[in-house]
């Protein structure tokens, strides 16, 4: 499966702009780790863009990703992509056991805080987003509260990276697609 093909699937399921948004960045965070580990980029930025597709279709822990799984097999996904996926959900009890699966695990939730703190800036803009404002923020229980932060700190270290070095690696990565995830900044900014 190509990037092309992977996006025609995410389009079929997800009608949720924000929700392809956070897969678009967790696509480009992966790229940017495969990119920096010298591993398979094109396969790792599937598993990002991937990772979430069949939220919508299911949108509960009991369901996600577990039954997508099958939707992604009859599309022609690699199993160790589909494997990837899988693992990113800890109730499905498969083990983290390849750097791959580790780096979407560490990418995921991480994305949607920086993207909170971003839309909250005068600016709307990652280019002067700082992980120092993301620890500003990360203080503040009250701020993003849906965000699972010991999911996040588990992620970076089950990852091996340390956790602000992480957010300033995935920062940089978004930045790189800043125009599609709608966080270039305002005319104004």
């Amino acid at each position: 499966m190509n990037r092309e093909e992977a996006l025609q699937l995410v389009h079929h399921y997800v009608r949720s702009e924000s929700l392809i948004r956070h897969m678009l960045s967790v696509e480009a965070v992966m790229r940017f780790y495969a990119r920096k580990l010298g591993e398979n980029e094109e396969e790792w930025a599937l598993a990002g863009l991937l990772h979430d597709f069949d939220w919508e279709i299911h949108p509960n822990a009991e369901e996600h990703p577990l039954a997508g799984a099958p939707i992604l097999r009859q599309a022609g996904v690699p199993e160790d992509i589909i494997a990837a996926v899988l693992s990113h959900a800890d109730h499905t009890g498969l083990p983290r056991d390849t750097l791959m699966k580790k780096a979407l695990f560490a990418c995921d939730e991480i994305t949607g805080l920086i993207t909170a703190v971003a839309l909250v800036r005068p600016s709307r803009s990652l280019f002067d987003l700082e992980a120092s404002s993301v620890k500003k923020k990360w203080k503040d229980k009250a701020f993003a509260a849906g965000t699972d932060r010991q999911m996040m700190e588990q992620g970076a270290r089950e990852f091996g990276v340390e956790l602000w070095e992480h957010v300033g690696n995935c920062i940089s990565a978004m930045r790189e697609i800043a125009d599609a995830l709608d966080l270039a900044g305002s005319p104004a900014g």
